[in-house]
Order: structure tokens, then sequence, then C-alpha cells
């Protein structure tokens, strides 16, 4: 029995391989068939590969098949800089109606030195008026316009350095600028030998031009008298060779010195840089929550009409505030004319911008000439 057992379940074991096999054979004559679940298809040579297919631009995103490193190669589209509030048209707007140019256009009987001496004086008057707002204390016990809020004086990207006593460019902030400027600009308006405020009936006399009033008499010659140079080759015009008698320049006749001229264009330059400095740094606070930004506006478009009427300003100075002179021009509140006006005081084409874009001026004026 027990050897029948064994054989038995020998035989049971080769009957159940039996079977198995007779049923593999009656599904098919093949190998089994894959189930649904775990087909795979194999890479075939026909199959076009477009894993380094580029992605086409005019495809959505989630057909790239490589999306992350295409989109890390595409440079972010630059956003469109912000026009300031001041360079709209809709801020703008001026307190009073019509343009400046009855205020700016000279007297007939006036002399020219005579009323540009009147004009820089004026116009001084009123930026000194809207320079007081910023230097106000506000909340934190700091005036508006301090080293903190404005470290470096600048407008529209330029920034202006000032001289020290060695001439040498130093950028202060826009507070000790200004301070200094004004300083500087008091004094030149006190000066008596540059702003004479008596009457006067004759230029004052050039230095080189020694009177011949001496103790001797009034036609001996003193030991001050000038010795007579001798013979020159010379260019230069006679104009020039010559005595302050024969020269003529901008204010004579009133008094005015010689240098007049280039240093009322001076001054003008530097008020040209605070009221560029107060729009760009200082427009929304305070003057527009002041709701001040039209006395502003009207103070600085009576300066831009006396300085461009005038050739007290040149285009490069107007760069930082030219939309808004621009808005101006095309109201007809700034005429086109004072674009291209030509001053008495200096004959001839206006002067060409320059073609270089400076992004850093100098004051002009040294620390030692504003003490």
């Amino acid at each position: 029995r027990g050897f029948g057992r064994q054989s038995n379940k020998g035989n049971n074991n080769n009957n159940n391989n039996t079977n198995t096999n007779q049923q593999s054979k009656g599904n098919g004559s093949g190998p089994q068939a894959p189930s649904p679940t775990s087909y795979q298809l194999s890479p075939s040579p026909l199959t076009p590969s477009i894993s380094n297919t580029p992605r086409s631009p005019a495809l959505p995103q989630t057909m790239s098949t490589n999306h992350a490193a295409s989109s890390e190669n595409v440079a972010p589209e630059p956003k469109p800089a912000k026009v300031p509030y001041f360079f709209r048209e809709q801020c703008a707007g001026l307190v009073v109606k019509g343009n400046f140019m009855t205020l700016a256009q000279k007297p007939i009987y006036v002399e020219l030195g005579e009323w540009l001496g009147h004009q820089v004086v004026e116009q001084y008057r009123l930026l000194e008026s809207q320079l007081k707002i910023i230097q106000e204390k506000d909340s934190t016990g700091l005036p508006i316009c301090s080293p903190v809020s404005c470290p470096t004086m600048s407008a529209a990207g330029q920034t202006y350095t000032w001289l020290d006593k060695d001439g040498k460019p130093d950028r202060v902030p826009a507070s000790q600028y200004i301070g200094r400027l004004q300083k500087w600009i008091i004094g030149k308006i006190e000066d008596q030998n540059l702003f004479p405020t008596g009457t006067v009936t004759v230029a004052p006399m050039s230095p080189t031009s020694s009177s011949y009033m001496t103790a001797g008499g009034s036609n001996t010659p003193g030991t001050q008298t000038p010795i007579a140079a001798g013979p020159t080759t010379s260019n230069l015009p006679l104009s020039t060779l010559a005595g302050s008698e024969l020269r003529d320049w901008l204010g004579k006749a009133s008094g005015f010195p010689e240098h007049f001229e280039t240093d009322i264009k001076s001054i003008y330059r530097q008020m040209m840089r605070c009221y560029a400095h107060i729009f760009h740094a200082h427009w929304l606070d305070p003057f527009y929550n002041l709701g001040a930004e039209k006395t502003l506006n009207t103070c600085f478009i009576h300066f831009v009409t006396v300085g461009k009427l005038y050739r007290l300003l040149s285009d490069k100075d107007l760069e930082p505030m030219q939309p808004l002179v621009d808005i101006w021009i095309v109201q007809g509140l700034l005429p086109t004319e004072v674009a291209v006006a030509q001053s008495p005081a200096a004959p001839g084409p206006p002067a060409p911008a320059s073609a270089g874009r400076l992004k850093t001026y100098d004051a002009d004026v040294p620390v030692g000439t504003a003490s």
C-alpha cells in the first residue's frame, strides 16, 4: 500500500502537468499572449522620435516634451516703463490761464541786462518758495529732502556732483547740494559788482584801464599809468585787444560787469537742476499730497519761458523735464517760438543739442565760493 500511495501521488502530479500542457496547447499554438495591463509597445525603427523636437511657438505648453528646459531659455518680456505722473497731461495743469510770454517779454524802454538781472532774482525767489516745502520736517523729524531720502542730487537717472575746493567732483546728498547752492546764489545776487543796485550811468572800468587822476594832476601820468605794449602780430580782433571802453557785453550800459552773462547762465543752470530734483524726487510727496502741484508747474513754466527765450538754458539742461515741456508746447501754454527764440544777448543760430548723454554733471561752483 505504501508503494501504491506514492505511485498514485506521482501519477496524479503527472496527470496535472499533462492537463496543463493540453490546456496550453488548446488555447493556441504560440506563446501565451500578454495581458492588457502589462502590454508595452517596443520601440520600432519606423516610429518618429519627438524627444528632441523643438517647441513651436504656436503649440501649447503641454505639447512640449521638454518644457522645463525650454522655458529657461526664453527671455522674459521687458515690462514697459511707467511714465511719471508729472509727465502726464492730466497732471500738467497750472493755476493761471494762458502763457507767460507777457511776463517774460522785455519792456521796450528797459535795457536787456537790467531786465535779465531782474528776471534771475525773481526766478530765484519763486524757486526758493518751492524749496522751502521740501525743507520742512515730516513725521520722522527729518526734512522731507534729507540725506536719508535723497543720498544724491539726482533727477531722471542723472547725478549732479559738487566741486570741492580742489576742483574734484564730490557726490553729496541733495539737501547739502541745495543748501550750498542757495548760499552761492545769494552771494552772487548780493554782490554789488555783479548785481549793482545803485544808479549807474557808465559801466565799471576794467582793472586794465587805470585812471590818470593821480596826485600829479588830472593830466599828469602817475606811477599806476599802464605802459604801452609793443607791436604785436596777434590775430585776435581789435575789440578783444582794446580796453573795456571799446568792448561791448550784455548789461554794460546798466553797469553790469563783463562776466555778467556767464554768471547768470550758471545761476540759471543750477536752478534748473533744483527744479528737476523737486519733480523727480518730491512731486508726489509732498506737492501732490498737499495739492500744490499746479503751483509748482506754474513756477516752472515761467522759469522755462524766460530761460528758453533768452538762451539761458540749453537743450541738455532741459533733458530731465523735456516731456513736460513738450506737453505745454502742444497745449499752447509754452509757445513754439520760445524753443527756437534768438536772444539779443547771444545772436546766431541756436546751439545744437549735445549728442552725448552724460549721466554725471559737475556743479561748476566750488565749495569755497558758497561760503
